[in-house]
């Protein structure tokens, strides 16, 4: 019986011994792909012209590494349920399968940058939520699939023969097999805690995390150093920190607050208790009394990227009709520093309509129950007919049934307009949208004028593939005129569609101007988000590019004010726009009023500033990441001697982030 036991307990230590060292043999080969593909990444998106110092990207290769290891290191270890146990068949087949998922996905992670300036996050998901057949043609079409498949197989085989030939050189399964049972207890131990230690990605610091990805100034840096496996897992848990409302207090956490109330205090509102503090949020000035209300068309553009404006001329024409209704004074604000809330449409969407942080948010029960600070909600209780209008189809995210229940009467779409208009044709997306402004012309003449219309617009044909109606007569540019960067192979088609659209928007303004609803008619425009053809916007003195669109309102008589230079972004929208308009509501105080003259004096509420809503912030200085004074990166071509770090700006612009975020889940928890 004694025997019996000793050669069970030699076997199982014997097992355990070679899933081990199956567990390490198997870690090499995904960490030597997965640098690999690292730096290939960083060759395929080097801009031209960019330099980093040496240091710097030593930095980045070893961090990267080190996220390498850690994603490599954790399947090896819970691989340690099976290792032991397979045949070593069993075991090739197990590390060709692993390489294989590894290697997509950072294959997947490399093109995910190239198309959103960011390694995966939760737009991913994307993918089902959205018209999954749609985002397929997408892709197909706009990216080398076939050779990155082809990529993925060979990395996927040098995995495997790397992992034969150290399995043929270090004999995992036979290791150590006459040894004494001492020598392996000893060896099972070092091996097990090198493969906890790796996993955990250091030895004595904290395990490595999201805020470690910040290795330099350089945020076109820091973005090479995730791998796809650990940015995945990142999205992944912010996915369901979005879909989680029980706690209201972890965004004020993660911003640096324990209360509500102190976040109020540092933003420099009420600040007494948690109702005074949302009492706070939603107050505004009272309207003047015998305001007219006034009609509010807004778009929201497809990919209206900002820096194309920059380049507009006679001989580089991207605007077509809408490039003389920027300058006509009294009629036209025009914000020429103004950023997005997200790199996605629908994150966009529900950040101006929720005034929300946290996204996705409608997609589950959130959605069938209206939001009492929903901007359709509050303009229709003002009195105002609501329409939302896109040439997409409305079933995308669930928007047709989401967009009903938080205040919009009517949700027109693409198969609405083919219906209006047999000859649309439906393309991948929905219909061009020359059908959308055809659509408006015609529904505003026809709207009672004792009845004020709200229409917010999604326009979706600036979007890959960048296709464009056969009729479309392309505009001739001289590319020399283009001062940004041109890797893109996709970047003259853009401009077509930029332009198309543009035009379109532009024909719309001149037709409200000329016809006889211009006196009480608000028309406004802004850009979902950057889009990927204008570049990576490695430089420093560039960075604050990849998140600006433009924002315009046209109108009688405007006082537009002095901040249209001034930073600014969605957030800011509505809280303009309403007062304008004559609306009074519990609309959020998510920004400020941009037409209202700024003060000599500090005022944290209306301080000049703008804010991407994953966390990111700017000045007039530069920008940073929130919380991080090291990601600070001045924004002017030459930095003036007091650029730098702000902490104030950025305790206020926290609590504004914080408050946001606590509003949401306060309000809407189950």
């Amino acid at each position: 019986m004694k025997s019996a036991i000793t050669r069970t307990s030699r076997s199982l230590l014997q097992g355990v011994l070679r899933g081990l060292m199956r567990a390490w043999v198997l870690v090499v080969p995904l960490v030597v792909a997965l640098s690999l593909i690292r730096l290939g990444q960083l060759a395929y998106f080097w801009p031209t012209g960019y330099s980093a110092s040496t240091t710097d990207l030593t930095t980045i290769v070893v961090q990267g590494f080190r996220f390498d290891l850690k994603v490599s290191a954790i399947a090896g270890f819970l691989l340690l349920l099976v290792l032991p146990w397979v045949s070593g068949k069993a075991h090739g087949r197990i590390a060709a399968v692993v390489a294989f998922v590894y290697v997509m996905l950072s294959l997947v992670n490399l093109h995910y940058f190239g198309f959103y300036k960011t390694p995966i996050d939760s737009l991913v998901f994307g993918l089902v939520e959205d018209d999954t057949a749609a985002v397929l043609q997408t892709i197909w079409r706009d990216f080398p699939v076939v050779w990155t498949l082809l990529l993925a197989a060979v990395l996927t085989w040098a995995s495997v023969w790397l992992h034969g030939r150290l399995v043929r050189r270090m004999q995992p399964d036979t290791l150590l097999q006459t040894h004494h049972a001492a020598v392996k207890v000893v060896l099972v131990v070092v091996v097990f805690f090198a493969l906890l230690f790796a996993g955990k990605g250091t030895i004595r610091e904290m395990a490595l995390q999201r805020q470690h990805l910040t290795v330099t100034t350089s945020q076109f840096l820091n973005d090479m150093v995730p791998n796809g496996v650990i940015a995945l897992k990142y999205a992944w848990d912010s996915r369901g920190q979005s879909q989680n409302l029980s706690d209201p207090l972890v965004g004020l956490k993660a911003m640096g607050f324990d209360s509500p109330l102190a976040a109020a205090q540092a933003l420099g509102l009420p600040h007494g208790n948690e109702a005074e503090v949302k009492a706070a949020l939603t107050a505004h000035d009272p309207i003047p009394a015998g305001m007219r209300k006034k009609n509010l068309v807004f778009f929201l553009m497809e990919s209206w990227s900002a820096e194309p404006l920059l380049y507009q001329g006679p001989k580089f024409d991207v605007l077509g009709r809408l490039a003389p209704t920027l300058t006509d004074p009294g009629r036209a604000c025009h914000f020429r520093n103004f950023d997005s809330a997200h790199a996605g449409t629908h994150p966009s969407l529900e950040a101006i309509l929720f005034s929300t942080p946290i996204t996705p948010l409608t997609l589950g029960d959130v959605g069938r129950k209206p939001i009492p600070w929903a901007i359709p909600k509050v303009v229709r209780d003002a009195g105002y007919q609501t329409l939302f209008v896109t040439s997409a189809r409305s079933g995308w995210r669930d928007l047709n049934r989401v967009l009903k229940v938080q205040g919009f009467d009517e949700v027109v779409d693409a198969n609405t307009l083919k219906e209006a208009y047999p000859e649309a044709v439906l393309g991948i997306w929905g219909v061009w949208d020359s059908y959308v402004f055809k659509y408006l012309s015609k529904r505003m003449a026809a709207q009672p004028a004792d009845k004020p219309l709200f229409v917010f617009v999604l326009t979706s044909t600036n979007h890959p593939p960048y296709d464009l109606p056969a009729d479309y007569k392309r505009v001739p540019r001289d590319m020399s005129l283009w001062k940004g960067e041109t890797s893109s192979d996709t970047l003259v088609p853009n401009l077509d569609s930029y332009h198309y659209a543009a035009d379109l928007l532009g024909g719309f303004v001149q037709e409200v101007q000329k016809g006889p609803l211009h006196a009480h008619t608000l028309v406004a425009a802004t850009g979902d988000h950057n889009v990927r053809s204008f570049g990576v916007y490695a430089e420093a003195n560039r960075r604050y590019l990849m998140r600006q669109v433009p924002f315009v309102i046209w109108g009688d008589n405007l006082q537009c004010g002095n901040q249209q230079a001034l930073p600014a972004s969605h957030r800011d929208m509505f809280n303009t726009l309403l007062p304008l308009a004559g609306i009074a509501g519990p609309y959020v105080n998510s920004g400020r009023n941009l037409l209202r003259p700024t003060t000599p004096s500090p005022d944290p509420v209306n301080a000049p500033r703008a804010m991407f809503f994953t966390g990111e912030a700017r000045n007039a200085k530069g920008l940073w990441q929130l919380g991080n004074k090291n990601s600070f990166v001045c924004s002017a071509a030459t930095p003036e001697a007091d650029c730098a770090f702000n902490a104030l700006d950025d305790q206020q612009e926290r609590a504004r982030y914080a408050l946001l975020d606590w509003n949401v889940r306060v309000s809407l928890r189950k």
